[in-house]
């Protein structure tokens, strides 16, 4: 026989190191795409959402996803303590990422704007310092060229300052103004002394404000109140002068919104509705750009040996529908120039809707005039009950009339009794051989004063049944009460009822009806007189009182009656609701009425204890 195991031995060592050797392979693999994982801090300037930067970070993660041949773990950070020269608060955070990234130091460093350069570069020695660096979407003027080591490399664009100022005066010849909205960070003044610099040759043909001492709203205010032929350039104030902190696009969205003049800006992140346009950076290229260089430094690259020269503008490009706003002519922009936005025509944009409209315009027409013989036959309906509502306002004032007749011929009689009297001592006097010329004197001074006194009590009823129309004009709230008070004061007395009226020495402004506004009051007072009728004559009092509460006049006439049952105070200044045996329901109502055309209002509510209280609140001028 012959003998097989000897065979089969020399076999099963060679399955047993193939299954070794593809576990190694396994595991090596494994090993490998465990150390190609990529960890990358990307540290923005201020905030992750302050634009242009928060544009360029958001586009060059989209180009890495598509692009990078590693699982990316990307980290963001913001460098708050660029808002401020805070030096301690910057060397703290920077202590904070070395403790942060102490076990594993990141893969690749990644800034974005001036700020976040001038900060990792100030503290590079100490921060990850044999790890490699990109600066980005940073104009070259803001790198320190000889703080650059081995290990760091820049995407720097550009700035061309004067050109985007020629652009402004090109499309705006006639401009004679550009403010420039920038803030006060220590960012925004280096940019202002290079603006100012930079553009010393043009001071001649514009003048160029600069709105950096301000906080953003007064920015806002001057914005809205620019004389003619003025521009505005925009450069996100990060920080203003007041301290505040501007981020996102909702700072240009109020400016757009509030601007007497057109806004250009220098770069396309801010591009899409409220800029003009002309030559600007742009995202796109930036993010491509830094996108190249990241792949190739975390792909091994010496960062040193990886250069590209600073980005410069892309085509001008300009908003059609802002072109259009401020009546620029498309023929003054630069050649080679990109108009976006731009909207169809009418007829080709909506053909068959305008056919589908002229149509539908002529079944409609019949319709059209019967509702317009509508709307006219409504307005004469409400134009009579606008009438009918004046008439019945001065038929209460009448009826109130009546009521006081009593009382103003008895307020009458004494003034004109007092006349009678004095011109009959007059008269005797004059007999006398050698008349007392001050005693005459004297009685004719009485005699003009008791005149005045009865001509102000007629004044005040015409005035009360005067019929006028509804007029606003500016009135003292004060004054009307008192005067009010004044005239009912004369019922009041005749009625046994303790009067009592708490003026505030404050003017209360109002724009209001002098003559509604009386009535008003005298309603709410009347309606008190009534309601205590049944009261001995030591428990009637009413209290009018004035005071401002907020940004309203407010005046409140109290009783102490027996009040208003619970279950029917929402339903008194309803027309034709009245607790009187022989009452119309129409005071109140015609009171509320009176107010609410004031843009006031009033209500009332039981005291605490026994009576009612009304308040009329209307708005201070």
């Amino acid at each position: 026989m012959v003998d097989t195991t000897a065979r089969r031995r020399p076999l099963s060592i060679w399955l047993v190191n193939l299954l070794v050797g593809f576990c190694a392979v396994l595991f090596s693999s494994a090993s490998l795409c465990a150390a190609e994982h990529k960890r990358v801090m990307v540290l923005h300037s201020y905030g992750q959402s302050f634009k242009p930067w928060s544009e360029y970070a958001k586009a060059l993660r989209q180009e890495l996803e598509s692009r990078s041949p590693w699982p990316l773990d990307i980290q963001d950070f913001s460098v708050i303590t660029a808002r401020a020269e805070n030096e301690k608060a910057e060397v703290e955070f920077a202590e904070y990422l070395e403790a942060l990234f102490s076990d594993h130091e990141p893969d690749l460093i990644v800034g974005f704007g001036a700020p976040a350069a001038g900060f990792v570069q100030r503290h590079r020695a100490g921060l990850f310092q044999n790890t490699p660096m990109v600066l980005t979407a940073v104009d070259q003027r803001r790198v320190q060229q000889a703080a650059l080591t081995e290990n760091d490399t820049v995407v720097a664009v550009r700035l061309d300052i004067p050109r985007l100022f020629r652009n402004i005066l090109q499309l705006l010849p006639e401009t004679k103004k550009i403010a420039v909205v920038v803030g006060d960070s220590p960012n925004e003044r280096f940019w202002i002394n290079e603006m100012q610099r930079e553009l010393e040759p043009l001071k001649n043909r514009v003048t160029i404000v600069f709105y950096n001492e301000l906080s953003f709203e007064d920015i806002l205010k001057q914005v809205a109140s620019l004389p003619p032929h003025s521009a505005i350039f925009w450069t996100q104030p990060q920080v203003d002068a007041a301290g505040a902190v501007h981020e996102g696009e909702r700072a240009l969205n109020t400016l757009y919104s509030v601007a007497n003049a057109p806004i250009f800006s220098h770069d396309d992140a801010f591009f899409g509705r409220e800029i003009v346009g002309g030559p600007m950076t742009s995202v796109s290229d930036g993010a491509r750009t830094t996108a190249d260089v990241v792949v190739r430094v975390l792909g091994g690259e010496k960062p040193v040996n990886v250069k590209v020269p600073p980005l410069e503008y892309g085509p001008a490009k300009y908003d059609w529908r802002q072109l259009q706003r401020w009546g620029i002519s498309e023929s003054r922009l630069p050649p080679g120039s990109e108009v976006d936005f731009r909207e169809p025509s009418t007829w080709k944009a909506y053909r068959w809707q305008i056919m589908v409209i002229c149509a539908v315009i002529l079944l409609q027409t019949g319709l059209i005039s019967r509702l317009l013989y509508e709307q006219r036959r409504r307005q004469n309906a409400e134009m009579q009950s606008r009438q009918r509502a004046a008439e019945l306002a001065h038929f209460n004032r009448f009826s109130t009339a009546g009521e006081l007749t009593a009382s103003i011929a008895h307020e009458l009689n004494q003034p004109l009794s007092a006349i009678l009297t004095n011109a009959e001592t007059l008269e005797s006097m004059l007999k006398s051989p050698a008349p007392d010329i001050d005693e005459l004197k004297t009685i004719v001074g009485d005699i003009r004063n008791d005149d005045e006194r009865a001509s102000e009590v007629i004044r005040r009823l015409r005035s009360l049944l005067k019929k006028a129309p509804f007029e606003l004009k500016n009135i003292d709230l004060n004054d009307v009460a008192r005067e009010t008070a004044e005239f009912i004061s004369a019922l009041a007395a005749a009625r046994q009822v303790d009067l009592r009226a708490f003026i505030g020495s404050t003017p209360l402004p109002i724009r209001g009806d002098r003559i509604q506004l009386q009535q008003v009051i005298l309603n709410l007072i009347v309606n008190a007189m009534d309601a205590m009728a049944s009261l001995p004559d030591a428990e009637r009092r009413i209290v009018i009182s004035t005071a401002r509460e907020d940004d309203f006049a407010e005046i409140s006439v109290s009783d102490t009656g027996p009040g208003i049952p619970p279950a029917k105070i929402k339903e008194i200044f309803e027309p034709f609701f009245t607790t009187k045996p022989h009452g119309m329901g129409m005071g109140l109502s015609i009171a509320r009425t009176i107010v609410e055309a004031h843009n006031g209002r009033v209500w009332a509510g039981n005291k605490a204890g026994s009576g009612v209280a009304f308040y009329v609140r209307l708005p201070l001028h």
